[in-house]
């Protein structure tokens, strides 16, 4: 079923002492389509005929399937912080984006005990506008008052690190290199207790004691919120920050346990790389 989220049950059905789930993915298979396969399919004319072609199968119109993410199934808990690894184009931000509901699934469901929040390196803020504005606009859009982003704006740029070699949180965030634009992203997010926060590789950017400091703000908002999924290449970070990992191949769910458990496997498999 197509884009199927619902809502887990409700926590206070659980008995007291209880696992809670937060995130439940039963059966998700998550298909993109590619349009046009052959020669010229970047060229106006082309763009026409698709247009045309509409109404005709996939398969006349040239559509050609990726299987990203297959069959994956798992359950997170209320307290959890799990890392997803996997070589490259494995699914884990694929995945990510699904939970996130910026993707729908072609089968299974996505079930979420509130409203997931996405960082990404490549989430977009306004360019054109300075640190300090985005960093209201960001905390708005998480869903926070005017004056709660006020309480907490010289703590969200103290976090970020934007300010240690000038005043650059009041310049164009086009001035930015990509790791301060990260960096102030993930102390945006920082900010709020969420109730799923799916983090993508946002650690990998920053010297090592910004990587500490984001390490710290994730185990303290696991007391205070719900799960905290975080998609990255550095198996350091992974061990340093949680205590179950999902571990995706060519789509598909390899292995799901224990963080040193996972992360030996892994690296057998991978050679010991990264």
């Amino acid at each position: 079923m197509t884009g199927a989220r619902d809502t887990v049950q409700d926590a206070s059905s659980f008995a007291s002492g209880e696992p809670v789930p937060t995130v439940i993915a039963d059966g998700v298979d998550i298909v993109y389509r590619v349009n046009g396969t052959g020669a010229g399919r970047g060229s106006a004319t082309a763009a026409l005929n698709r247009i045309l072609r509409r109404e005709k199968t996939e398969k006349a119109s040239g559509v050609r399937k990726v299987h990203a993410v297959k069959n994956v199934s798992f359950t997170a808990y209320k307290g959890e912080a799990i890392g997803l690894i996997g070589t490259n184009g494995s699914g884990k931000s694929t995945l990510l984006k699904a939970v996130a509901g910026l993707l729908p699934v072609e089968n299974g469901r996505i079930y979420t005990d509130g409203q997931p929040s996405l960082l990404g390196v490549n989430a977009a803020l306004m360019n054109d506008l300075t640190g300090e504005r985005n960093v209201y606009l960001g905390g708005l859009a998480m869903g926070m008052s005017r004056e709660q982003v006020k309480e907490r704006y010289q703590e969200i740029v103290d976090f970020s690190g934007i300010n240690e070699k000038g005043d650059f949180i009041t310049l164009p965030m086009r001035t930015y290199s990509s790791g301060m634009a990260a960096r102030l992203r993930f102390s945006i997010a920082a900010a709020k207790d969420h109730d799923v926060l799916l983090i993508d590789e946002a650690l990998a950017t920053g010297d090592r004691s910004f990587q500490k400091r984001s390490e710290d703000r994730i185990r303290e908002m696991r007391k205070h919120a719900g799960t905290v999924f975080l998609v990255s290449h550095n198996n350091k970070s992974i061990r340093d920050t949680c205590d179950r990992v999902l571990w995706l191949e060519r789509g598909e769910l390899r292995m799901d346990g224990p963080t040193e458990e996972v992360l030996r496997e892994y690296e057998d498999f991978t050679g010991g790389k990264k």
